[in-house]
């Protein structure tokens, strides 16, 4: 379909210290695996557009990327390998830098790959996977234009260990030098000779996995001194010297000195010798990096004004910068980024909620860029003139399959849900100078179960099911109501009172309302005990929450929570849908279900949160969705037993509901969703989509609905939703598949099929889409365009810009004419 625009893509990073790279070559962009997509940022774009592609081919989690070294070149090239046990090799251009070509898939490994390292001046790159096996590859073009590799040689590991990580370094005489390390304490130092790789050292230390490795030359003198850091789960960092030469480099005799006790004797300081086809080299220990209190994920290089620093990112919730003092010659840390050890929380011994998994250096150096556990990045950029770190406005996404989202009632925001279990809230930033962009605002539930559905009770209050059997309603806190109004322009009835803000207590899945105070204030609680430590969490200071940027990963994990209403029981096992009214006035529910007792909707009124007795009974299996009418007059129900029903609202007694219509043999196998037209005169319009491919319209009658017209798709129909207003007389219906397929659909007054048309593949998700949701038209929009929002199973949320009247206008015309 021509015209279509991604307007905003939101996705979490993969949690792999190798997933992630930061190009060097002039392009700026920032490439990391999300899910099975590859996802493209430009964090220094002054405009904020976050996310702006997602390379799709991979069919199984990225746990590598690369971008390959293209000096002189016009190309961008990306090295990919994922747990599909394949590397792919991507480009694209300077000119067309968004424009990534799938070039090769190379499938020589037979497990995951983990590592992969290249280097400036090896026409190749190394390969490391989980079948125990590193491999060596040449480019066979010297341009690697065409993107042709051949396999020149398998390095064997197993049994003695997996490797996990990689680096390549050349040496004064065009030898290649190759680290490897893994599930083992060791270092295997490799050389080539002949195009072949011999192992020449093993260096010894460490006391746990090598999660990373790092050469980089000591000078910018070819004959200078290379560096190897090695990065540990033991908590520490080592440095290892490689020196050309017979003599052994005089600061390796550093760790002898008897004025390091116990500790110096304690470090290793033999050298191992090695030599290439025309020189000497050998390998010693240099020094030994302390200060992480956790594992330690990924150790990178740069050159900063003459001095070499080194980046390490930690389980700990931390990155530290090192390096070595002049004077002494001690590396110490010089920055610590990240959070403070009284803030962190749980680490890895308690299956953390936070840790740094990957850090990596500008091509400019001065800003760095760090992937968290909760898929978030955060961004710091160093400040000349203060020698400060400050924080920058980063990307955010979900990192597992996300299962449903919905508008405001007004259109003014978006929530998501997912199963990596938190509910988000993406708005769109206005500045005073007219640019905008999308960003997550709130993350209102952090849950400890997976998070199915939501819907939006009114525009300050949403309801959400997830797999713990009971609803729970949350209000909007007036932190984040001040802080839409101020960024995204979005105004608030001033009658409606609103707590200021929201956190999870100690062992607790409820988010309880807390009070905002000054920075001089004491929160009195004459009833705690004083013999109880004070939680951190339930007091938060109106400074901390007065932002003039959308908020970053910091405030969305602790401060933009919502506090929680209400909780709805009733339910016997995981919620699998949930509907609220279009007036807010009632809710509807269903669960998971394998008999008619628990196939059931139940009913719950939201001026006391009373369930409306008795059920709704009339599906024998899980009901997959529920959707009321734009005029709430009709409650429409589909489920796994293939039958849609629909209920009827009392004229009499508006909170009953009572079966107006049912269709048992509604599609051929299980309905997966269904959708209301908007409101016409002649007759109410809905439809159904099912795993038989089809999509049936149905036009509902007195009694009883007659299938009009049927759609029919190349594979199972998962997510439908009609546009909630007419276009020039037409209906539009948009449909995506489990192959993540997407098309939208016109309908006339006049004829039951007017036009369709197909989403470009290289714009749509790569997995199957959960949910579909057009966003409701705003005072003053014209519905020239509209606003597409799509879920999909490959951990994305993406926002279309369709151009819905320029495509409906040469069917209409057509149409008038005739």
């Amino acid at each position: 379909m021509d015209g279509v625009k991604v307007d905003f893509i939101a996705v979490g990073g993969s949690r792999n210290p190798a997933a992630a790279d930061w190009d060097t070559n002039g392009s700026g962009l920032l490439a990391f695996g999300a899910g099975n997509n590859i996802a493209i940022w430009n964090p220094s774009d002054l405009n904020y557009k976050g996310i702006t592609d997602l390379l799709a081919g991979h069919t199984d989690v990225v746990n590598v990327v690369k971008f390959l070294p293209t000096t002189g070149s016009s190309k961008i090239r990306i090295l990919s390998g994922s747990a599909d046990k394949t590397i792919r090799l991507w480009e694209s251009s300077f000119d067309a830098p968004l424009q990534f070509q799938e070039l090769e898939t190379i499938s020589a490994h037979v497990s995951s790959i983990n590592c992969i390292a290249i280097v400036p001046g090896f026409h190749g790159f190394a390969s490391g996977s989980a079948d125990g096996t590193i491999k060596i590859w040449r480019f066979t073009e010297e341009n690697a234009s065409v993107g042709e590799v051949d396999l020149v040689q398998t390095i064997e590991l197993r049994p003695k260990y997996i490797p996990l990580a990689l680096s390549l370094a050349v040496l004064h005489d065009s030898s290649i030098l190759l680290a490897a390390a893994g599930t083992k304490s060791t270092i295997q130092v490799y050389v080539s000779s002949s195009d072949q790789f011999t192992q020449v050292a093993s260096l010894s230390g460490h006391e746990g996995w090598i999660r990373s490795l790092a050469f980089v030359s000591e000078t910018d003198d070819e004959r200078g001194d290379l560096i190897l850091a090695s990065a540990s789960q033991d908590k520490y960092i080592r440095l290892w010297r490689i020196h050309e030469g017979e003599e052994l480099p005089a600061i390796s005799s550093a760790a002898s000195d008897p004025a390091l006790g116990l500790l110096g004797r304690s470090l290793s300081n033999k050298a191992h010798r090695f030599q290439t086809a025309s020189s000497k080299y050998s390998i010693t220990f240099e020094a030994l990096l302390l200060g992480h209190e956790d594992w330690i994920y990924t150790a990178a290089w740069r050159k900063w004004h003459g001095k070499l620093q080194l980046l390490s990112a930690s389980a700990d919730n931390s990155l530290a910068v090192w390096e070595s003092d002049p004077q002494s010659g001690v590396w110490v840390c010089i920055a610590r980024l990240g959070e403070v050890s009284a803030q962190k929380g749980a680490t890895t011994a308690t299956g953390s909620t936070g840790g740094f998994w990957i850090g990596l250096w500008s091509p400019s150096g001065d800003s760095v860029a760090s992937l968290g556990r909760t898929g978030s990045w955060r961004l710091w950029k160093r400040e000349d003139s203060s020698d400060m770190w400050s924080q920058q406005v980063a990307v955010t996404g979900h990192t597992k399959e996300v299962k449903s989202l919905t508008w405001s009632k007004n259109g003014d925001y978006l929530l998501t849900t997912s199963s990596d279990q938190t509910t988000r809230l993406f708005a769109e930033w206005k500045r005073d100078d007219g640019s905008r962009s999308w960003h997550e605002f709130s993350r209102p539930q952090i849950h400890g179960y997976d998070l199915n559905c939501i819907d939006t009770i009114s525009d300050t209050q949403f309801i959400s099911g997830a797999d713990e059997k009971l609803l729970r309603v949350f209000d909007e806190p007036s932190a984040v109501a001040k802080l839409l109004a101020r960024l995204c322009k979005i105004q608030r009835s001033a009658e409606i009172s609103l707590p200021d803000a929201a956190n999870i207590p100690v062992l607790g899945l409820s988010n309880k309302a807390i009070q905002a105070i000054e920075e001089h204030e004491v929160l009195e609680d004459n009833k705690r005990d004083e013999r109880e430590a004070p939680d951190p969490a339930s007091v938060v200071h109106k400074s901390t929450l007065d932002l003039d940027h959308p908020p970053l990963e910091d405030h969305l994990a602790r401060h933009m929570l919502w506090p929680e209403r209400e909780k709805l029981y009733g339910h016997g096992y995981e919620i699998s849908a949930v509907a609220a009214s279009h007036d807010g006035s009632i809710i509807a529910t269903a669960c998971r279900a394998s008999s008619i007792d628990h196939a059931v909707i139940r009913l719950y009124e939201t001026k006391d949160w009373r369930e409306l007795k008795p059920p709704l009974k009339s599906h024998s299996l899980t009901v997959h969705n529920l959707r009321f009418s734009p005029d709430d007059e009709y409650l429409l129900s589909v489920g796994r037993d293939r039958q849609w029903t629909i209920f009827q609202r009392d004229k009499d007694d508006q909170s009953t509901y009572r079966q107006a219509a049912m269709e048992p043999k509604g599609h051929s196998r299980m309905i997966l969703d269904c959708t209301w037209a908007p409101l016409m005169t002649d007759a109410k319009v809905f439809a159904t989509a099912g795993r038989d491919k089809k999509i049936n319209l149905w036009r509902l009658g007195q009694n009883n609905a007659t299938n009009y017209h049927t759609i029919t798709s190349s594979s199972a129909v998962t997510a439908i939703d009609f546009l909630p207003d007419e276009v020039d007389g037409c209906i539009v219906l948009a449909y995506a598949t489990e192959e993540g397929a997407l098309a939208i659909c016109a309908f006339s007054s006049s004829t039951p099929f007017l036009k369709e048309d197909a989403f470009e593949k290289a714009i749509s998700p790569s997995s199957t889409v959960s949910r579909l949701n057009w966003r409701p038209r705003r005072h003053g929009e014209d519905g020239a365009n509209s606003h597409l929002a799509v879920a999909s199973d490959d951990g994305s949320v993406r926002l279309y810009d369709v151009p819905i009247k320029n495509w409906l206008k040469p069917s209409i015309e057509a149409l008038g004419d005739w």
